[in-house]
């Protein structure tokens, strides 16, 4: 065992022997109920001249704490910030003053005093009372050094919130823009509605998921990885404007875009198509960022974006011609196309047509270009199995992904409407699953017998919510807009 740990393990124990004999003097912290503050550290300093001389209690976490003899300065930490406790012996009294030995860094006290302006200038509450409310048993971080291992930060978010304050004003902010988008819709008559989060199929999208077994049933079921299927069968039903945000759940890999239970919304109305669809996309994200930083022209890692719309509009193959060099207008057969893809090194796998391959080219050659928003068209059939045919060109569909900052952030189209393409496109999907592609979209024959019933036109929208939430509140990783992402537990 390294000097490190001895000295670690005999600070905790002594944090242990503190609380012990606090027990022993009838004065255990963990049985006090309840603080009753009156304000707290910024409305004090925002407030001083309102404040001085009187009255206050306050409440926090010691973050800092010194002391010159019958005088000691303690900054406590709250939910909006630091201030300074001026602990002296005359207005304690003798036996609280000495009980101040047995605080620690990162315990939590009550105080109750007087605001005053110390000589040095700092806005301060005189402590006639101070209250052990909750002892710390750990150790806070150094805090010169503070919480740098993402690791941990990730792993003890509650640790990363109380070293690392400016943490907490980006979940704040999450916070503001989720009810901003919540806002927008409301307001435009949208309705927002809850489906399953267990569902016997896995659609909506194209994505592997996470399986489990419902006991009562015995019957397998699937974490869903997208509520698109059942908000499209509410469209069937009646309602015309229908929402829902909550957690998807693909059981896929991570990155520093990708977590395997992530934010998504989806938005369906009837009687319009995927060209509204983008325009209620490039208003909500101006709407948004307007709402929450106060302008439309962001920055992101040191890229200016630039949210005002209208967006540039960009087709796919007009994509992959600009920036790969092949014109996908000459090529007609899926030969000519794989013939193509393999002069280019881009990966073939067994049973890709013409489709498969401009979007593999798409993918690999265009996106890196797409900085500033814009809307990609043109998406081929097969990759869209549940997006309307455009009646020019039955090999691609009335669909469109939403880039900015080299991301996919938003997926819509045209809904396919008519029940007896969508099967047949369903048992296309089901023979791609069979060909080995584990993400390829299931049969579900409930959401045929509703399309049957009668689906009108509708336009629909997936918005990826911890996405935008990065690049509004410029943040490099999905996991620093996730307050606990999903991480490896640490054997120990």
């Amino acid at each position: 065992m390294s000097g490190t740990e001895v000295n670690l393990n005999e600070m905790l124990m002594i944090r242990r022997d503190k609380l012990k004999t606090l027990v022993e003097n009838g004065k255990n912290p963990y049985l006090i109920e309840k603080f009753d503050y009156t304000h707290h550290s910024a409305e004090i300093k925002d407030k001083f001249e309102e404040l001085e001389e009187k009255e206050v209690a306050v409440a926090g976490r010691i973050m800092s704490r010194r002391g010159h003899g019958k005088v000691s300065f303690i900054d406590i930490q709250d939910s909006e910030g630091r201030i300074q406790i001026f602990a002296k012996l005359d207005s304690l009294g003798e036996e609280a003053y000495k009980d101040l030995s047995f605080l620690d860094l990162g315990d939590i006290i009550g105080i109750r005093g007087e605001v005053f302006i110390t000589k040095a200038g700092e806005i301060s509450v005189r402590a006639s009372e101070i209250s052990l409310l909750s002892k710390s048993l750990q150790i806070l971080p150094e805090k010169w050094h503070g919480l740098k291992d993402t690791d941990i930060r990730y792993r003890q978010r509650y640790v990363d919130l109380i070293v690392n304050p400016e943490v907490k004003d980006t979940f704040i902010l999450r916070s503001k823009i989720i009810k901003a988008v919540r806002e927008y819709l409301d307001d435009r008559g949208f309705l927002e509605v809850e489906t399953p989060i267990l569902t016997p199929v896995a659609g909506g999208a194209n994505a592997r998921p996470f399986e489990t077994h419902h006991n009562t049933l015995d019957m397998d079921m699937n974490l869903r990885i997208a509520n698109e299927l059942y908000l499209k069968r509410l469209i069937v039903g009646g309602f015309e404007k229908v929402y829902e945000m909550g957690k998807m759940f693909r059981n896929e890999g991570m990155d520093t875009r990708h977590n395997p239970e992530f934010t998504n919304i989806e938005l369906y109305q009837a009687y319009v198509d995927y060209e509204e669809m983008m325009r209620l996309t490039e208003n909500l994200f101006a709407y948004v960022a307007e709402k929450t930083l106060g302008t439309t022209v962001i920055t992101y890692q040191g890229k200016e974006i630039d949210l005002t719309p209208p967006w540039r509009r960009l087709d796919m193959a007009e994509a992959v011609k600009l920036y790969a060099g092949v014109d996908f207008s000459t090529i007609n057969t899926d030969e000519e196309a794989i013939a193509i893809a393999k002069a280019k090194g881009v990966e073939v796998k067994p049973g890709m047509t013409r489709g498969h391959i401009l979007a593999e080219m798409f993918e690999e050659f265009c996106e890196e270009h797409l900085v500033q928003p814009t809307f990609i068209t043109g998406h081929p059939v097969e990759v869209s199995p549940l997006a309307k045919r455009n009646p020019d060109d039955p090999r691609i569909t009335n669909r469109f992904e939403a880039f900015m900052n080299t991301w996919e952030l938003a997926n819509a189209f045209s809904e396919l409407n008519d029940p007896i393409d969508q099967r047949e496109r369903f048992e296309e999907q089901v023979r791609q699953k069979e060909t080995g592609d584990d993400e390829a979209h299931p049969m579900d024959t409930d959401f045929i017998n509703a399309i049957e019933v009668g689906l009108p036109p509708t336009g629909g929208l997936g918005i990826g919510i911890d996405r935008m939430i990065m690049i509004l509140t410029n943040q490099p990783s999905i996991r620093d807009v996730l307050l606990f992402p999903t991480m490896k537990p640490i054997e120990e």
